[in-house]
């Protein structure tokens, strides 16, 4: 085989990796969630399915928009970078544009209404020890979150007011996440698609085995 057509088949090679590569950053794609910040929704070393076309088309690799079709709902589930330090995040939209949003003792508070609870039980978290689980109810939405009362957290804060192109996220663990509460309400274009489901898990405290029970589950 001679140079020239040695040095061709690289020139496609790597033509067909940056093709990939595009439609993966710009379709879909999956993300690995290295901290407990949403269990028990989604677990420390799931790998989350992405869909990046859920509410537009991004140029690869950028966070700027070519066509938009939809935006965040309350109660979805996103990746977006954080404004603080770029990293990527995995959090639900828990307040959108125009929403008043307010927290006291945990109970959040969405345009003067109350989520509602029901309580699922305890359980004892590996890491964190003893806590609640309830189902939250927000707007008719239903999901799972977790409570820690024993780790110091910021349970309260005062009424706001999401300004336009702006959401608040939270983790849906609530007393242990770092999310809108600390780094402040996400700009619409640093959403970069809604995370759809569990492709695979991997338990990290337990030698990496595979958690089967989690592959391909949904979540919401």
């Amino acid at each position: 085989m001679n140079r020239k057509k040695v040095i061709n088949e690289i020139r496609v090679f790597m033509l067909m990796l940056l093709v990939v590569s595009s439609l993966r950053s710009a379709l879909a794609d999956w993300n690995d969630v290295p901290t407990g910040s949403m269990k028990p929704t989604i677990e420390e070393g799931d790998r989350v399915v992405v869909n990046k076309l859920a509410y537009d088309l991004k140029v690869p690799f950028t966070t700027f928009e070519v066509w938009k079709w939809g935006d965040p709902r309350r109660g979805d589930i996103v990746v977006l970078f954080s404004p603080k330090d770029g990293m990527r995040l995995v959090k639900r939209v828990v307040g959108v544009p125009g929403d008043r949003i307010e927290m006291r003792d945990n109970q959040l508070y969405v345009n003067g209404d109350a989520a509602r609870w029901k309580s699922i039980g305890e359980e004892n978290d590996r890491e964190q020890g003893s806590t609640l689980v309830v189902e939250e109810t927000l707007e008719g939405r239903t999901h799972l979150v977790m409570f820690t009362p024993q780790i110091a957290a910021v349970r309260s804060f005062a009424r706001l007011i999401v300004p336009p192109g702006r959401y608040f996220v939270m983790g849906d663990n609530r007393d242990n996440s770092n999310d809108s509460r600390f780094i402040g309400l996400i700009d619409r274009h640093r959403i970069v698609g809604k995370a759809l489901a569990v492709a695979f898990s991997f338990d990290r405290a337990n030698h990496y085995a595979p958690r089967f029970n989690r592959f391909f589950k949904s979540i919401d």
